[in-house]
C-alpha cells in the first residue's frame, strides 16, 4: 500500500516532465484509507472525480502543487472520470493513467526479441477501445530515452500531460489516450539519456502525416474497403518467371498533376491512370516511392514515413482505392521501397532517442556520403523488424503485389562509394556487408511466409551472385533483379550513329552471355532520363524521322529480348524533354502522329508480348532463346528465335539498326511453311516508312544459320520485325 500523496520529489519530477515512470505516480493508487487518484492538469481551476457510468460525484480533488498536480481520494477503486473546470467551462475526461498497458505481453516479448512481424499494427498510433472507452493507443521504440510523452493538438503539445509507460525489456513506451480519434495530430517529446530535450519527433510508424513542409503525424481510421479478392487469389500465377510482366514506372505526382481544387491526387490518378495502363497493355504499375518523404526533389527515395503513403496526394484510404481499382482492372502494383538509408531531418529517425538508434554510430558505417543520409543499422534486430514490418505493411495492409528494393548494391558492400580508410571491414576482413545479406534473406523468408504470391525485385548494379536465388539456397531471396548492365550497354549502342554501330555490335549481344544467370527485369527507368541525360528520344541519333524509328526499333528489341520489362512514364509517348518531377508529362505531344505512333507501337508490343507464350514462358531459361544472326556487324542486323513450351509456336525476331532497306536477307528458321509478320516497327501506322513483307513470307527447305529451313525477307530501315509460323 502507499499514501494518498506521493513524495515531493515525485511530484516535482512529474511537474518538470522528467519522471521515467509516470504510471507509478499518476492515476489510481490503493492506500490504507482507500484509493488515491492523482492527475496533472495544469489548466484546471477545479477537478471532481465522478463515477463513469452515473456521473455522480465521488470526491473533490485538491491542487497540491501550483503547477497543476491534483490529488483526491475515493473509498475504493472504481471506474471513474474527471470533471474538470477551467475559466467557468466544464469538460469530462477519462484519466489516461487509469488504463493498463496498451500492448500485450506477447507483443512486448516479440518486440524485445526483434521478431515482431506486425510492427505496423503494434507500434504507432491506433484507434482502440479499452475497458469500454474509445481512444488511441500509442507505442514507440525509444530504449535510451529518460522520458517519452505523446504530444498533440489534443493536449496543447504539452509534454507534461501525457508522459508514457516504459516496457524496459523492449525499450518501448506506450499509452492509451482516451477521448481522441482519427484526425488527431501528434508527435513524441523525448528526453534524451543526457537529460537534454530533443526536437519533437514524428512517429516512425505513423499511418499518415501532414503535408510537407508540416511534419506532424496523424491518427487515422485504418479500416480499408477492398473488392480485389479475385485478384489476390490469382496474382501469384501472374508474377512467376514464366509470366509476362510489363511494368509502367510512375512518379505519381508528375504523371498527371492534380487539378487545383479537385479531388485528391490519388483519386485523380486512379480516374486517369487505370484506364490508360489497361489500354496500353501493361501488366503492372510500379510506383516510385509513395512512402512519405520530407523533400519532394528526392522523388521519395529519402523516406521518413516508412508506413505512410505521401500526404501530398491525399489520405491513405485514397491510395488504397487506387490499388483496389488497379487490381479490379487486372493490373498488379509494385512499390519502390528504400531500406538502405534515411534522411537526417531532426524530426525524423536521426538520433531518435538521443542516441544512434536506427543508424550506425560510426559514420564509416552509418553515413552515406553520396546522399548525405544515415544508413540503417541492419545488425540490430529491432531495426530489421522495423523495416521488415514496413515491407509487410505495404504487402498486407495495402494489398501491394511486390516491392522493388532500391539501392541494394549500396547495402551489400561496406566500401560502397568509399575510399580506403573510410569503411569498416566485416568480421572476416572482407568488404561484404554480412548484416545486409542476412537482412535481405530474412526479408525474403518473411514475405514468402506472410504474403505468398507477392514478389521482391532488386535494383542491384553489380555481379553479386545469386540475387534471385532463394535464401535457403544461399541466395538473397529476390524473385527478380534489374538488369542494369543490359540497360547501360543497349542504350550506349543506340546512342551511336548507325554507321558506327558496327564497332559496338557486342553491346547488344553481350547481354545474352549472362541473361539466364539471374531472373532479370530489363529496365528503362527514371534514372536514364534525369540529371542531363535527356529523354530516351533525345538519345537517339539521326534526323527527326530516324530518331523515332530508332526508338521504335529499340522498343521492339527490348520487348522480344529475354527478361521482364519496365519503362518509365514518358517513354511511352516519346517525351522530348528530360523528365522534371515538378511538371506533368507533355501529353499534348500525342497530337503529333510521330509521338502517337510510338505510343501505338508500344501498346502493340505489350499485347504481343502478353499474348505470345514464346516471348515470356521461358524468359529465364537458356533454351528459350537462340541466336540466328549475331555476327552481322557490317550491316548491324540481329536475328534470334524465342521458344515457349513444345506446344507453343516459336517466334523469329529480326532487327535492322541501320537506315538501309535490305532485300533478300536470308534468315534460318526451324520449320518450313508460311511465317506471319505479326509486328513491324516500321509500319506506316507507327510513323514508319511501311517497308515490310506484305504480312507474310514462306520458308523453304534451305538450311541456314544452323536451322533446317530459311526465309528470304525484306528488312525495313531502323526497324524490328517479328514473325511466327501460321
Amino acid at each position: 500500500m502507499t499514501s494518498a500523496l506521493p513524495d515531493q520529489g515525485a511530484i516535482e519530477a512529474i511537474v518538470q516532465a522528467r519522471h521515467g515512470d509516470p504510471f507509478a505516480v499518476l492515476g489510481p493508487h490503493d492506500f490504507d484509507g482507500g484509493c488515491a487518484v492523482r492527475a496533472f492538469v495544469p489548466d484546471a481551476d477545479g477537478i471532481e472525480i465522478v463515477a463513469r457510468d452515473t456521473m455522480l460525484k465521488l470526491a473533490t480533488m485538491d491542487r497540491v502543487d501550483p503547477s497543476g498536480f491534483w490529488v483526491g481520494s475515493i473509498p475504493a477503486r472504481v471506474r471513474y472520470r474527471l470533471r474538470i473546470t477551467h475559466t467557468g467551462a466544464t469538460r469530462i475526461a477519462d484519466d489516461p493513467y487509469a488504463f493498463g498497458p496498451a500492448l500485450g505481453d506477447l507483443d512486448i516479448h516479440l518486440l524485445a526479441e526483434g521478431r515482431h512481424r506486425e510492427i505496423g499494427r503494434t507500434l504507432g498510433a491506433h484507434v482502440a477501445d479499452m475497458d469500454g472507452v474509445s481512444g488511441v493507443r500509442f507505442a514507440v521504440w525509444a530504449p535510451n530515452a529518460r522520458r517519452v510523452s505523446v504530444v498533440g493538438n489534443f493536449n496543447n503539445w504539452d509534454g507534461r500531460t501525457h508522459p508514457m509507460r516504459l516496457h524496459a525489456s523492449a525499450g518501448v513506451w506506450d499509452m492509451f489516450v482516451p477521448g481522441i480519434g482519427p484526425g488527431a495530430l501528434y508527435k513524441y517529446e523525448i528526453l534524451g539519456p543526457d537529460g537534454w530535450m530533443l526536437p519533437l519527433k514524428a512517429d516512425p510508424v505513423a499511418s499518415a502525416t501532414e503535408i510537407a513542409p508540416a511534419t506532424a503525424s496523424i491518427v487515422v481510421d485504418e479500416t480499408l474497403s477492398w473488392t480485389d479478392g479475385s485478384w489476390l487469389a490469382r496474382r501469384g500465377a501472374l508474377q512467376t518467371p514464366d509470366a509476362p510482366i510489363s511494368c509502367y514506372e510512375v512518379h505519381a505526382a508528375s504523371w498527371l498533376q492534380a487539378e487545383p481544387g479537385g479531388a485528391d491526387g490519388w483519386t485523380q490518378l486512379a480516374d486517369r491512370l487505370v484506364p490508360y495502363v489497361t489500354r496500353m497493355g501493361f501488366t503492372h504499375v510500379e510506383f516510385m516511392p509513395v512512402m512519405e518523404h520530407p523533400f519532394g526533389g528526392s522523388w521519395g527515395y529519402q523516406p521518413l514515413g516508412q508506413y505512410a503513403p505521401s500526404a501530398r496526394l491525399g489520405p491513405p484510404e485514397s491510395f488504397a482505392r487506387l490499388v483496389d481499382l488497379l487490381h479490379d482492372a487486372g493490373i498488379g502494383v509494385i512499390l519502390d521501397w528504400v531500406p538502405a538509408h534515411f534522411p537526417t531531418d531532426a524530426y525524423g529517425l536521426a538520433r531518435f532517442d538521443g542516441t544512434p538508434l536506427y543508424e550506425h554510430a560510426d559514420p564509416r558505417e552509418g553515413f552515406h556520403q553520396d546522399w548525405n543520409t544515415y544508413i540503417f543499422n541492419l545488425g540490430r534486430n529491432e531495426v530489421r523488424a522495423f523495416l521488415i514490418g514496413s515491407a509487410l505493411h505495404w504487402l498486407e495492409h495495402y494489398h501491394v503485389d511486390g516491392l522493388r528494393v532500391d539501392a541494394v548494391a549500396s547495402m551489400l558492400y561496406r566500401d560502397y562509394s568509399r575510399k580506403s580508410g573510410e569503411w569498416v571491414a566485416n568480421q572476416y576482413g572482407g568488404r561484404e556487408n554480412l548484416e545486409s545479406v542476412s537482412f535481405l534473406q530474412e526479408l525474403s523468408r518473411a514475405v514468402a511466409e506472410r504474403a505468398p504470391g507477392t514478389v521482391l525485385i532488386a535494383e542491384e548494379s553489380t555481379a553479386w551472385p545469386g540475387v534471385s536465388r532463394p535464401a535457403d539456397e544461399g541466395g538473397l531471396g529476390f524473385h527478380f533483379k534489374w538488369n542494369m548492365g543490359w540497360m547501360h550497354d543497349t542504350l550506349h549502342y543506340m546512342e551511336e550513329e548507325p554507321i558506327d554501330r558496327r564497332w559496338h555490335h557486342d553491346e547488344l549481344t553481350f547481354g545474352l552471355v549472362y541473361a539466364f544467370s539471374e531472373k532479370f527485369v530489363l529496365p528503362l527507368s527514371h534514372d536514364e532520363v534525369v540529371y542531363g541525360k535527356g529523354s530516351l528520344l533525345s538519345k537517339m541519333p539521326g534526323d527527326e524521322w530516324q530518331k523515332y524509328a530508332n526508338l521504335r526499333a529499340y522498343y521492339g528489341f527490348m520487348w522480344t529480348h529475354p527478361g521482364k520489362k519496365l519503362m518509365f512514364m514518358g517513354g511511352d509517348i516519346a517525351q522530348v524533354r528530360e523528365w522534371n518531377h515538378d511538371r506533368s508529362l507533355d501529353w499534348f505531344l500525342l497530337d503529333d502522329p510521330r509521338h502517337a505512333g510510338v505510343q501505338l507501337a508500344l501498346r502493340d508490343l505489350n499485347f504481343l508480348y502478353r499474348d505470345t507464350p514464346a516471348l515470356h514462358r521461358r524468359d529465364c531459361e537458356p533454351d528459350g532463346f537462340r541466336w540466328v544472326v549475331m555476327d552481322d556487324r557490317e550491316q548491324s542486323v540481329f536475328a534470334y528465335l524465342r521458344f515457349g513450351t513444345a506446344d507453343d509456336p516459336p517466334v523469329l525476331v529480326v532487327c535492322n539498326f541501320t537506315p538501309v532497306v535490305r532485300h533478300g536477307y536470308r534468315v534460318g528458321v526451324p520449320r518450313a511453311g508460311v511465317w506471319i509478320e505479326v509486328l513491324n516497327t516500321d509500319a506506316g501506322v507507327y510513323g514508319g516508312s511501311n517497308v515490310g513483307n506484305g504480312g507474310q513470307v514462306s520458308a523453304c527447305d534451305v538450311p541456314h544459320g544452323g536451322q533446317p529451313c530459311s526465309l528470304e525477307i525484306v528488312l525495313p530501315p531502323l526497324a524490328t520485325i517479328v514473325f511466327r509460323p501460321s
